[in-house]
């Protein structure tokens, strides 16, 4: 794909973007999979980060991303309206049970606490997974090859020695206009917190801390139980042809 093919499909420009290969889809049984790209690098790679982000890409240690498939168009880039959500009852409960955990924001360092918990996380939710066989180093570049504004978003209980305990963490960066949860894993023995809603509730609270008005959530990919998960964080706005719009409340 040339780069005035990206820039009239996309409408992006700047930077130099390549196709992979078609190679099978990890969210849809008997699906190919393609994805145009870029290099995120320099110093114009966090306003480079932010403007994709609002086109519907992911990032990816320095990759950026979309999926490019020209026969399938399931993956909706979704991102949470911050001003708009609400505290129901179900919410209010999940943070209640969260409710000792303490939040610390981090540099984007690896640390073999981190590792530890998502070895174990991919081993119990994901062993199957295009991650399944990630190591240490392999996690260390995850974490630290970035040229934007990221962080590492722990979440820890207290002992009653006073020590802290990892059970989740977030790899999420900073964005002009909101957060972008770019990876999530929690302690899969924790489970009865229901971790993974608690760190996108968070989020929210963050990125209103922070004055930001979204939080971005990847792809949404209707029929995919591995992403069906996402709807549930109405209010919603889903990227179309025609820009942002609000998810249809019928999908959810």
């Amino acid at each position: 794909m040339r780069n005035e093919d990206v820039t009239r499909r996309f409408g992006v420009e700047g930077g130099e973007f390549f196709v992979t290969a078609p190679a099978p889809c990890p969210y849809l049984p008997g699906k190919t999979e393609r994805k145009v790209f870029s290099h995120l690098n320099g110093p114009a790679a966090p306003a480079m980060n932010a403007m994709l982000t609002r086109r519907g890409f992911r990032r990816s240690q320095n990759i950026i991303y979309l999926p490019a498939c020209e026969r399938c168009q399931a993956c909706v880039p979704v991102r949470v309206v911050t001003e708009d959500f609400a505290i129901t009852r179900s919410r209010r409960r999940v943070l209640a049970r969260n409710a000792d955990l303490v939040r610390r924001i981090r540099a984007p360092r690896a640390t073999g606490e981190q590792f530890s918990v998502l070895r174990a996380y991919l081993d119990a939710r994901h062993h199957d997974g295009g991650m399944a066989d990630m190591t240490v180093l392999d996690y260390v570049s995850m974490v630290e090859e970035t040229a934007v504004d990221t962080m590492i978003v722990e979440y820890a209980l207290r002992e009653p020695s006073g020590e802290e305990r990892l059970v989740a963490a977030a790899l999420t960066d900073r964005l002009t206009d909101g957060l972008s949860m770019v990876y999530s894993f929690f302690e899969p023995e924790e489970a009865r917190r229901s971790l993974g809603q608690f760190m996108i509730l968070d989020h929210v609270a963050l990125a209103r801390d922070f004055s930001l008005p979204y939080v971005y959530l990847g792809y949404w990919v209707e029929g995919s139980p591995k992403m069906d998960y996402k709807k549930a964080f109405q209010p919603l706005e889903m990227l179309t042809a025609s820009g942002w719009v609000r998810m249809d409340r019928r999908k959810a």
